[in-house]
């Protein structure tokens, strides 16, 4: 077993550094315009005038803010600092507060929505940014996007965290994060998202609201997210916490298995690291319903229709690899370092591209290369992958 640990830990370094980071280091940097581009097509080809997304740039600032962290090359910081001035600049709502959803490709505002999911993640690449310099400005900004979520999308009477408002922090309509999400105003997604954002921010600021936040979200998740009988979590729900859908997504099951890990041991409350530990393999056993014989993960099964997507995307095995490696170091699950491992054979042999650089969006179920999807966007960024890395590197080196 250590000789597989040891081989994986030298594999996806050399993927993070040879691969991953230059893709975007050498394609995504828009010294036209600033920041980075918006688009590379599922065909690796540039689109210099896409728009500009929240969440691309946050999880660029994080990726590079933790290579930097991790791996300690200059280069890597260059992109982080960037990237944070990008956000600081561009994406910040010096009048409202908050974190606009999309620029277009000059960075003007073109979609002025405060989504609650875009939001964390700005702290969640903020924060990254201060661990690694100490900023004491960049911390400023992270603390003001937390106290805009507590101003204004905390839910104090029922729990949890409304999804969206308007520029100016109205209720708005559309409340969806994309189009294949339901309309509802609690959401596990961006929940998972928050939880992981303050988990960050309270490794740099010990302040007592933000803990017991934390603490807060950590229960949402054991009391109001998870389905008690199934060990899935539930993903849209109303204001009060009623869930009308079935649907079972296998990526996000084995990712929160080990994000509510992580908070409970940042939080550092034994009474609640214990009921996280007894509940995190039975999160990840609901997840490995999505597991196919080579180590694998299906997207997501659609209950009351009775539908399976069997689409394999790269986030998807991404955070199957990291849950399953989280097993294996916090539990002894030898079989869970398999499946790490197996996963990983497959991201090799199907998913990243060779030629190119980075990976492909996703394996469809017939077993082609999705290249309809983007290579970089909107939502494909260098994020679920480089951290997969990172988070080997870091635990096992």
């Amino acid at each position: 077993m250590k000789n597989r640990v040891v081989s994986l830990v030298d594999e996806v370094r050399k993927e993070l550094e040879n691969d991953i980071l230059p893709f975007w280091i050498n394609k995504m940097v828009d010294n036209v315009n600033g920041g980075f581009y918006g688009q590379i097509t599922g065909e690796d080809v540039l689109c210099p005038e896409a728009s500009k997304g929240a969440i691309l740039n946050a999880r660029i600032l994080w990726t590079f803010s933790s290579a930097y962290r991790i791996l300690k090359k200059e280069s890597y910081l260059e992109i982080a600092s960037r990237a944070k001035d990008y956000i600081i600049d561009k994406f910040y709502d010096k009048q409202f507060g908050g974190i606009y959803w999309e620029l277009d490709a000059k960075g003007n505002p073109t979609d002025t929505k405060k989504q609650i999911y875009a939001i964390g993640f700005a702290i969640y690449g903020l924060s990254e940014y201060v661990r690694i310099t100490g900023d004491e400005e960049v911390l400023g900004y992270a603390v003001k996007l937390f106290e805009a979520i507590e101003k204004y999308s905390f839910d104090s009477a029922r729990g949890g965290y409304f999804e969206a408002f308007t520029h100016d922090w109205k209720p708005i309509e559309d409340m969806r994060l994309s189009e294949k999400d339901e309309n509802e105003s609690k959401t596990m997604n961006t929940h998972l998202h928050v939880l992981e954002a303050y988990t960050n921010l309270y490794r740099i600021w010990k302040n007592e609201l933000l803990k017991k936040q934390l603490a807060h979200l950590i229960d949402v998740f054991l009391h109001k997210i998870l389905d008690k009988d199934t060990n899935h979590l539930n993903l849209f729900f109303d204001d009060n916490w009623i869930n009308k859908y079935h649907i079972m997504s296998y990526g996000h099951d084995i990712e929160a298995s080990w994000l509510i890990h992580e908070a409970a041991i940042v939080l550092g409350d034994q009474s609640v690291l214990n009921e996280v530990e007894n509940i995190v393999p039975k999160i990840a056993k609901a997840a490995d319903e999505g597991l196919n014989d080579d180590g694998s993960m299906i997207y997501e099964r659609f209950i009351d229709k009775d539908i399976t997507d069997r689409e394999l995307h790269w986030w998807v095995q991404a955070e199957n690899v990291v849950g399953h490696v989280n097993l294996y170091q916090h539990y002894a699950d030898y079989k869970a370092l398999e499946t790490a491992s197996d996963c990983w054979n497959f991201i090799k042999d199907k998913l990243i591209d060779k030629l190119n650089g980075e990976w492909h969006w996703s394996i469809l179920s017939d077993g082609t290369i999705n290249k309809k999807d983007d290579k970089a966007g909107f939502w494909k960024c260098p994020y679920h992958n480089a951290r997969m890395c990172l988070e080997i590197i870091e635990r096992f080196s």
